[in-house]
């Protein structure tokens, strides 16, 4: 018996886009405008329309997404219409309980940068991580307001989204002002001299090195 058929790398776009179709077919400009409608553009990059339309492409190549008829207007551009396929609404539960459970994913550029961070001098990171905390606040203060701002009698079902973004937000905030002030203190700090010891003290030896003294 051959084992199941591996399903397509996810996207969280793309389960957007399986997810909107699942409403019924449509073309990608009202998609695009439900997504803003409801507040998906902000879980989603949706400033470049390019990114919408290469998805649908790639859910058309999949077989999870498929053209139902293209409307011709006159003096508009024609507008191909969208359907999901059987396998489309398959893959996108599939891919929803894989984005629920998994903590595996994209490797956020943040992470790479902190792990880097003796790459600059301590006061010049410092001045970064300040520019970056009032950029977090700025994304708390708008959050907070979306959900101040959300319709009254709107279930909470439909905002969890912002929740959770808050909570990250303030996560972020919190740790991110405290590396700050710890560098501020000098708690934390680092030279040229201090980091060579510490690359010496820790950092395996060189394998030319080990062979040529055995």
């Amino acid at each position: 018996m051959s084992p199941p058929p591996k399903s397509p790398q996810r996207s969280a776009l793309g389960l957007l886009v399986l997810w909107q179709l699942s409403r019924g077919p449509m073309h990608a400009y009202r998609m695009q405008k439900l997504f803003e409608a409801e507040g998906k553009d902000r879980v989603v990059n949706l400033r470049a329309r390019a990114s919408l339309y290469q998805t649908i492409e790639r859910l058309v190549r999949l077989g999870l997404v498929e053209v139902a008829e293209t409307v011709r207007q006159s003096g508009y551009p024609d507008r191909v219409v969208y359907a999901i396929t059987a396998d489309g609404r398959a893959v996108a539960r599939e891919w929803l309980r894989e984005m629920l459970r998994t903590t595996d994913g994209e490797y956020p550029e943040f992470i790479a940068a902190v792990s880097l961070l003796f790459g600059l001098a301590p006061a010049e990171a410092r001045a970064e991580l300040e520019l970056r905390a009032e950029r977090l606040a700025r994304e708390l203060a708008d959050t907070e307001r979306a959900l101040a701002q959300a319709p009254p009698g709107l279930p909470r079902l439909f905002m969890l989204e912002e929740e959770y973004r808050k909570a990250v937000l303030d996560a972020q905030l919190s740790w991110v002002r405290g590396l700050i002030e710890d560098l501020r203190t000098r708690r934390l700090d680092w030279s040229e001299e201090w980091l060579r010891e510490i690359a010496a003290q820790f950092l395996p030896a060189d394998d030319h090195q080990d062979l040529e003294g055995s």
